[in-house]
């Protein structure tokens, strides 16, 4: 189990966190940013499973700014609820909140970034505008497409399903064109195939995608 702790972004928001401690010391720290549906059960479960692996692992709430508190499901109710917060946020904002959490589990050492679909891009986003990391690695962001003013300034690896109903392959192509430094893997699946709670769970995706992640921890965060 883990434990629930406040953090202070730069401008003075508070906002919730999620840590996960590993049993031993650490071989770093890892920051664990949430799809739209918050820090819910997956993304705890998520922050556990590094923790598992050595890491000090925060997952940071990041619609505290727009719904404090949210956890959310995966029903169609669920998915408009996220897409509708989504909207009140902003990237400038986010970097904020990462670098707060970041900030929290840095007293392990390097620290990296693993974000899923909504904080996947949201990795991308502080990889460019974010000072403090090490890494960061993006599972699904398509949304980075809205954002290639950005261009990561360290180490990043890109996570993508070909099947993906929420961004095509030629966008992925385009991405991967205009940041050739960053490593980019497509898998044979569509989105969200790491969560095991949705239906777009695919294990064989998950694992691989999993095993490049950690070995990419293991080279810029310890």
């Amino acid at each position: 189990m883990g434990l629930n702790v406040v953090l202070t972004a730069a401008d003075g928001f508070r906002l919730g966190g999620y840590v996960a401690q590993p049993a031993g010391s650490a071989r770093g720290g890892v920051v664990i940013l949430p799809e739209i549906f918050g820090v819910n059960s997956h993304i705890r479960s998520v922050a556990d499973q590094y923790a598992a692996l050595g890491y000090l692992a925060i997952a940071p709430a990041m619609f505290d700014r727009a719904q404090p508190g949210l956890d959310l499901g995966y029903s169609d109710q669920d998915v408009k609820a996220g897409q509708a917060l989504m909207q009140k946020l902003r990237w400038d904002d986010a970097v904020l909140d990462v670098t707060a959490a970041a900030r929290h589990v840095s007293s392990a050492g390097k620290v990296g970034l693993v974000g899923f679909c909504w904080g996947g891009t949201a990795a991308w986003v502080a990889a460019s505008r974010g000072t403090g990391y090490a890494c960061a690695v993006s599972y699904y962001g398509n949304a980075i497409v809205t954002v290639l003013e950005d261009r990561p300034r360290i180490p990043m690896l890109l996570h993508w399903g070909a099947n993906d109903h929420l961004i095509q392959v030629a966008d992925i192509r385009r991405i991967e064109a205009l940041a050739p430094e960053v490593q980019s893997h497509l898998y044979d699946t569509g989105h969200g195939f790491n969560c095991e709670q949705r239906t777009l769970y695919h294990a064989p995706s998950a694992a691989l995608a999993k095993e490049r992640t950690v070995a990419f921890l293991r080279e810029h965060v310890g």
